[in-house]
């Protein structure tokens, strides 16, 4: 069996167990004012054609003008893959013919790519670790847009997005199963956010990804595959690999043939339909475009731009387990995205990193995804959520009173301390007043007091009932050393 794969990735089919062999190939828009090759604006949105140079358009004679800030881009997005990047690169010609696509070619890049070989780390919440391999990243110009429900007659075209810069992509086949081609998707869609290269909306067509899937027995040759084509949401990309490696399946098992073709992903069905026969790179008679030199870049570029990379992905998850202790888990769920990091490191600046984890994990993004917001939206900011941590840590207030003040910051919005005293919410630390709570709840509770003696663990029962009456103000810590000393347990 293949080391990649895992038995609890394989297909059960009706002739025996199958496994899926998948790769990816991921267009990324790349993060620019203007667009590859003119200075037309990159803006989402405008209205129809309103973002259209001549070179767009392909007006006779208009020559293409390599955007440096794209290049950039791109080799930075490189040195964030851990890829090679070449000093000598080519731009092509690939030839085919779409009615929005104006030249009549794409300016692409074919055999001498930008970007060689490098890898993506992917963790999974299973605990599996998969090292997925990058075959190239190459610099290319989008199509536009054709509009099919404008008129009941005629198609129109867009041509806002034609020679906006599109990075691709490309991995190894390494992934085997739906899980692991949505956890590589998200892993890429976060790197390009850190650098910035890519803003990884996929709702408005910033990253897509086609997807080859074929199926094997395991441990055979590769099977023949087909491409799912411009998949635009990581739910569908599971969805869309699930039905096309169970499609395959049964043809084979049915004694059929799979035909190498591209396919499209139906998000209403959950099904793909076929296509077109899937084109060979011959089919599109790619050659270097007459119009631009070789692309020749310094060390000394590539230098420059590598010593200005933000800390990544997988290095932050390193340092937060081993400088904060956090859990691999909340480390993961921590870096997923930029903003989430940058929210939980201000929160747990000077202060202890794993309960600062604890409450941006637990409470705050859990109010989020219980209230369907992301946390570019959350109504309690950094600072706010720092001062209740600060609360809790000098015992001003106990971890119950806490979220009740996290509730009040969320709805109402306010100072975290200045809540706390105007409502009366501090913690009552008197002793005094705690032992006439904790006697009262023993006294009322005779039975109990006797379990509790045999079972030590029952303790927390009184402790819950002494949090009650105080309307949870006592000092959990002098409730618990109260009630070891009176019931006497160790």
């Amino acid at each position: 069996m293949d080391a990649k794969t895992e038995k609890s990735n394989l297909i059960e089919g009706a002739t025996g167990d199958w496994e899926m062999v998948i790769g990816m190939e991921i267009h990324a828009q790349v993060t620019s004012n203007a667009k590859l090759f003119s200075g037309a604006s990159t803006e989402f949105g405008g209205d129809p054609n309103s973002h259209v140079s001549l070179v767009d358009a392909a007006m006779p004679g208009m020559l293409p003008v390599i955007n440096e800030g794209c290049v950039a881009q791109a080799i930075r997005t490189g040195l964030g893959l851990k890829a090679q990047i070449n000093l000598n690169s080519v731009f092509d010609r690939k030839n085919y013919f779409y009615p929005d696509l104006p030249q009549g070619y794409q300016i692409s890049q074919y055999k001498n790519p930008i970007v060689g070989e490098g890898e993506v780390i992917v963790d999974l919440l299973s605990g599996e670790r998969v090292i997925v391999g990058i075959e190239r990243l190459h610099l290319e110009q989008d199509a536009g847009k054709s509009l099919h429900d404008q008129h009941p007659q005629f198609s129109y075209v867009d041509l806002n997005r034609s020679g906006v810069a599109l990075m691709e992509i490309v991995s190894k086949p390494d992934l085997r199963s739906s899980e692991q081609a949505r956890a590589f998707v998200s892993k890429v869609r976060t790197i390009l956010r850190y650098l910035g290269t890519c803003d990884g909306n996929m709702e408005q067509g910033s990253l897509r990804a086609d997807v080859n899937v074929s199926v094997r027995r395991p441990g055979d040759e590769f099977g023949t595959r087909c491409e799912i084509k411009n998949v635009n949401s990581i739910r569908f990309i599971g969805q869309a690999i699930e039905y096309e490696a169970r499609r395959q399946i049964e043809i084979l098992e049915d004694g059929g043939e799979i035909h190498q073709e591209t396919r499209l992903f139906d998000a209403k069905t959950g099904e793909t339909r076929s296509m077109r026969s899937k084109e060979e790179a011959h089919d599109y008679r790619y050659f270097p475009d007459p119009d631009l030199l070789p692309l020749e870049l310094t060390q000394a570029f590539v230098d420059d731009l590598a010593k200005d990379l933000p800390e990544l992905p997988d290095e932050k998850r390193a340092r937060f387990i081993a400088e904060y202790g956090l859990t691999p888990y909340d480390a993961d769920v921590l870096v997923s995205e930029r903003e989430s990091v940058d929210y939980f490191e201000a929160v747990a600046k000077g202060r202890d990193a794993k309960q600062a984890a604890n409450w941006v994990i637990n409470e705050l993004f859990g109010r989020l995804n219980k209230e369907g917001g992301t946390i570019v939206d959350s109504p309690v900011t950094a600072d706010q959520l720092g001062a209740i941590v600060d609360l809790i840590k000098s015992g001003t207030i106990s971890g119950k009173i806490a979220k009740d003040v996290f509730d009040i910051v969320w709805t109402e919005g306010g100072d975290p301390a200045e809540i706390v005293e105007a409502r009366g919410l501090k913690q009552v630390t008197d002793t005094g007043a705690i032992e006439k709570a904790v006697d009262e709840v023993i006294a009322a509770n005779p039975d109990k007091v006797e379990q509790a003696k045999e079972k030590p663990a029952l303790i927390g029962w009184f402790v819950g009932q002494v949090m009650k009456a105080t309307q949870g103000k006592a000092s959990p810590q002098a409730v618990n050393e109260l009630l070891k000393a009176k019931l006497g347990i160790d």
